[in-house]
């Protein structure tokens, strides 16, 4: 198993790419802390890991929040210990408007927790993982932090910046054996992107944003993110790993 003894704190592991990362890291043997604001989903994920043999623990958590943040990271020290790996993958969609037209507080709710959450996320668990010899960080970022999508301004800013801290993370960590690296996701079928569509399935245009022809599942994104908690990603950091079907090959 790639991730035999290992410790894995994942927020946002209520749905989405987080549960299917847990779900998978579980699967090769580590112990998960399923961090999400939506608590239910959060114990949903645990529930799934243990009915499968697996050991995790459900903790709330506002990413946005230093508090909840410190509080997540304690909450894992205490169940299982230092997280080996971290996976900063909570996030919202936020608004969608032009610039000029979004209202500050919507701006500002997006930075808080797609850029911010990330920030703390890290704040408080590389203390924890320098004591510990090492680990691997993994930044949920996005194809919107390398192209610009219309009425999404919040978003890009916010997942450009991701892609820049994970570099900065990289650059200043490696030294302890900390390798920090970021997922940019294209077209996911997930409940975020299904919520932007009202609750549809992602329709034909969005399948065609892919040289592929179809959206991509959140399973696909959990082993780009086992690649990177794992030693087989040894000589990788300080990257953002693009899978997103061709969208950005154009």
């Amino acid at each position: 198993m790639k991730l035999a003894n290992k410790i894995a704190l994942i927020t946002g592991a209520g749905s989405g790419m987080g549960r299917a990362a847990s779900l998978l890291f579980a699967k090769e043997g580590a112990r998960i802390a399923c961090a999400d604001i939506d608590e239910k989903g959060a114990q949903e994920t645990a529930r799934m890991i243990e009915a499968d043999g697996g050991k995790a623990f459900a903790v709330k958590s506002d990413v946005s929040k230093s508090a909840d943040a410190e509080a997540m990271v304690a909450a894992t020290l205490e169940k299982f210990g230092a997280p080996n790996v971290l996976y900063n993958n909570a996030g919202i969609e936020g608004v969608s408007d032009f610039l000029a037209l979004m209202k500050e507080e919507d701006f500002d709710r997006v930075i808080a927790i797609n850029l911010r959450g990330v920030f703390l996320g890290m704040k408080y668990s590389l203390p924890h993982m320098v004591k510990n010899g090492g680990g691997s960080i993994i930044n949920t970022a996005s194809i919107a932090g390398l192209v610009g999508l219309k009425s999404a301004a919040a978003y890009c800013a916010a997942k450009a910046g991701v892609i820049a801290l994970t570099r900065v993370a990289a650059l200043e960590y490696g030294r302890y054996n900390i390798r920090v690296n970021a997922i940019c996701p294209g077209a996911i079928d997930t409940p975020m992107v299904r919520r932007v569509r009202g609750g549809e399935a992602p329709g034909p245009a969005m399948q065609r944003i892919s040289s592929l022809n179809r959206v991509g599942q959140p399973e696909e994104i959990a082993k780009m993110a086992l690649f990177l908690a794992s030693d087989d990603s040894s000589f990788a950091t300080g990257a953002p790993f693009i899978v997103d079907g061709g969208w950005t090959a154009v």
